[in-house]
């Protein structure tokens, strides 16, 4: 690449967009998370990036405080009464998401769970996609407050929470949506948080954990289905290799033909569901990952009286990207055993045909070869027949001579003349044959010639 494509490339490749959002935050603070997944990627990622634009519009954030790039950008507004408004937008391969931080001035008092409450703050009515998952996530100072003070504000049955990242930090949740569809974290960052960029790594942790967690079982229900579907396939597919192992033997072409077009239309059906499994659950193994490196990377440590966070998730998803491997590869065999029995019919119909041409030459070699004798005798008797009518047309002119009186004997004439006869027609048979051949042979060149290839 050029020097100046090679400068911005490793700049771009070292860039932190994400990094002065820091100095924007502080604790306490009230965060909403929305992930979307998207349908049509190319289409919608770049629809996206316009909504999250609209969305800054709307709330008039000020362009000064807005950076946006093709794939991240975020906003920072001020309210009158020292509130802070701060937008993030991300878009990744299957679906974007939304940050949207409430930093209330120390005026405002602590935020709660629910609805933010920032100045004429509304989200979008009708955003891109399907929902991934909602968030309600509240960061607060000090120590997180008692069990029996939590426990009302969290729905669901059980509490779940953990230590990350240092001794510190405390997060407590539910995994259990409230009544606007978010579930609800309460993360106490300690006495004091001297990083503010922190906070925004913990935000991060959670949401990415989340996210891939639900993005890894929103594939269950197609899994499901097509579960049933393939030991359906499975099934039908043993019973057809029974039928056609025992008959193909003795099958006839019709028979062959109709195994034939019944395998293809299954191993067409079989292509299609692969094809739209292999998009839908292919990505399932790099979100694994991606759940099992950030539970490794937040260093969980337990707390007393709760339920380890990685307990629930770990739960959901333990087998199902494995799952969803298994089900690919049987699908593959499937497919591979409909092509090796077509294969093998096939193989048996080309058996059948080159068969039936041997047959054919056979008859044609035959046809051939009585094509030739009687060629031949027909070439024989053209000889008896030419020689007959010029004796005929020599006895005529012996009988001239002989009443001109030049000839003694006319019969005599008419009788040598009958072997010279013979030989003239011999002659004349054989040059014909020669002058028709090389009429042919002279013809074939030019043919050729003429041909549009």
């Amino acid at each position: 690449m050029p020097q100046s494509e090679t400068e911005t490339f490793l700049r771009k490749l070292h860039e932190r967009p994400q990094q002065p959002i820091g100095r924007w935050l502080r604790a306490p603070a009230h965060v909403h998370y929305e992930a979307f997944r998207m349908s049509d990627p190319p289409t919608q990622r770049p629809a996206s990036r316009s909504e999250f634009q609209s969305l800054l519009g709307r709330l008039k954030v000020p362009s000064e405080t807005i950076d946006l790039r093709e794939n991240f950008g975020y906003g920072v507004k001020e309210a009158e009464n020292g509130d802070r408004l701060i937008l993030v937008w991300q878009a990744h391969t299957e679906y974007y998401n939304y940050q949207l931080w409430h930093v209330p001035s120390q005026e405002s008092g602590v935020p709660t769970f629910g609805p933010l409450v920032f100045p004429d703050y509304s989200f979008l009515a009708d955003p891109l996609g399907s929902v991934v998952c909602r968030l309600d996530i509240l960061l607060t100072t000090g120590m997180l407050p008692p069990r029996q003070e939590v426990r009302p504000l969290m729905p669901g049955p059980i509490l779940y929470g953990s230590r990350i990242l240092n001794e510190q930090t405390s997060v407590t949740t539910s995994f259990t949506p409230d009544a606007e569809g978010r579930e609800r974290y309460w993360v106490s960052v300690g006495p004091s948080q001297s990083d503010p960029s922190r906070l925004k790594d913990i935000v991060d942790a959670i949401v990415r954990i989340e996210t891939y967690y639900h993005l890894l079982l929103m594939q269950k229900p197609l899994f499901s289905a097509a579960i049933d579907q393939v030991y359906k396939f499975e099934q039908v597919h043993l019973k057809q290799r029974e039928i056609i192992t025992a008959h193909i033997g003795h099958a006839d072409s019709q028979t062959l033909q109709r195994w034939l077009n019944t395998l293809t239309q299954d191993l067409l059906k079989t292509n299609r569901m692969a094809g739209k499994l292999h998009f839908e659950l292919s990505s399932a193994l790099p979100y694994d990952k991606i759940v099992h490196a950030t539970l490794a990377s937040i260093g969980e440590q337990r707390m007393e009286s709760y339920r380890p966070i990685s307990d629930y998730v770990l739960s959901g998803i333990t087998g199902v990207a494995e799952g969803y491997q298994q089900l690919l590869r049987r699908i593959e065999t499937l497919r591979g055993g409909f092509e090796g029995i077509i294969a093998i019919i096939r193989t048996r119909i080309d058996l059948i045909l080159e068969a039936q041409n041997l047959t054919l030459l056979q008859s044609v070699d035959k046809t051939t070869k009585s094509q030739v004798l009687l060629q031949h005798t027909v070439e024989g008797l053209s000889v008896i027949v030419i020689a007959y009518y010029l004796a005929g047309l020599a006895g005529y002119v012996f009988k001239g001579l002989y009443e001109l009186g030049w000839l003694g004997n006319a019969n005599l004439a008419s009788a040598i003349f009958v072997p010279v006869a013979i030989g003239l027609a011999f002659a004349i048979t054989t040059a014909s044959k020669k002058f028709l051949h090389k009429k042919l042979v002279e013809a074939s060149p030019a043919s050729k010639g003429d041909d549009p290839r």
